[in-house]
């Protein structure tokens, strides 16, 4: 019989990310799909889907099934989901690999089963769910089996999930509509107003990884960027500084420490210390914007670390349940 290998899967807003037993993180595509608009019959899934935006004629459309941590388009998230695991295991008639996947908090539990029922059809045998506070927690090595309050603070594209963890459970839970498609809907909007000046998303991501700061940059960092002159409707090229970038989104980073605080407050006495003493761990792919762990710590007077590969932790905790089902099967949740 052919050697099944399980899979855990991390179904993220921005990104699913696919790990396979044995050989480690197999698969990384963006969460989006273009379809047809008149005849909305799917045209692209994933990296080619995500090449087309900004440049797809009158006719295509792309869209993320997931945002804002929801299922936006069941069916093309289905359709997604389908496409990118049959891509990774192959037609299976006999040997079927299970399956750990994570998903957005707000999916709610009509899609959850619907979703399950997509990776059977898909060739997976049996499909169960994490909750992605849980796996961010347990792929950032956060020590919350026992006895002991841990803080988890996961930021996507879409939304920021934050919970505190004890005992193998979440004891305050909070999603807030603050993430890194926000980061980028701030430089547009910036941009927009202070030169006249539009730019595509994926310029503004680009934006925010060279220049963004939840700090200001020491030194400053400049670059060039091209866009559209809203006057003339000619192409603009014009360089700008990092000190730009960090006022655009200043508002978005206020909102996000207001948010862990808010959950801190909200946590009990004893589990409140615990996480004083242990400190607030980010992860997700918006954990990576320079200096936001520095600003929470200096904000909320509060330890604050980036998780190591925080942008994996979700999946690597889904991987971390495959390699001990039987003694972590209390984590799931189906």
């Amino acid at each position: 019989m052919a050697q099944v290998n399980d899979i855990g899967i991390d179904l993220g807003t921005s990104n699913v990310v696919i790990y396979m037993k044995g050989s480690g993180i197999v698969f990384r595509e963006p969460s989006v799909v273009a379809i047809d608009r008149e005849t909305r019959s799917i045209i692209a899934f994933g990296l080619e889907a995500y090449r087309m935006i900004g440049r797809t004629p009158a006719n295509v459309n792309v869209i993320r099934p997931l945002a804002q941590g929801e299922m936006f388009d069941f069916d093309l998230a289905s359709a997604m989901l389908r496409f990118f695991v049959s891509s990774v295991i192959g037609k299976r008639l006999i040997s079927r690999p299970r399956a750990v996947m994570a998903v957005p908090s707000g999916v709610k539990d009509i899609e959850k089963k619907a979703l399950i029922s997509a990776m059977f059809d898909a060739g997976v045998r049996r499909t169960q769910l994490l909750d992605k506070n849980i796996a961010a927690a347990l792929g950032a090595q956060l020590n919350f089996l026992g006895p002991y309050g841990s803080m988890v603070v996961d930021i996507s594209a879409g939304c920021t999930d934050l919970a505190v963890l004890y005992n193998g459970s979440i004891s305050v839970i909070s999603s807030v509509h603050i993430g890194g498609d926000h980061f980028d809907e701030a430089i547009i909007r910036y941009l927009r107003k202070k030169y006249n000046m539009l730019i595509g998303e994926r310029t503004a991501e680009q934006i925010k990884i060279t220049l963004g700061g939840a700090i200001r940059r020491d030194p400053r960092v400049e670059m060039d960027i091209t866009g559209r002159n809203l006057i003339s409707g000619l192409p603009k090229t014009m360089s700008i500084e990092s000190d730009e970038i960090y006022e655009a989104i200043l508002d978005q980073v206020n909102d996000l420490i207001e948010a862990v605080q808010v959950v801190i407050e909200r946590t009990p006495p004893q589990l409140a210390s615990d996480v004083f003493d242990g400190g607030v761990t980010l992860t997700g792919g918006g954990a990576a914007l320079y200096g936001l762990a520095e600003a929470i710590g200096s904000v909320l007077n509060i330890p604050c670390r980036v998780a190591e590969d925080a942008k994996d932790c979700v999946v690597l905790g889904c991987a971390k349940v495959l390699t001990d089902p039987s003694g972590m099967r209390h984590l799931l949740t189906v």
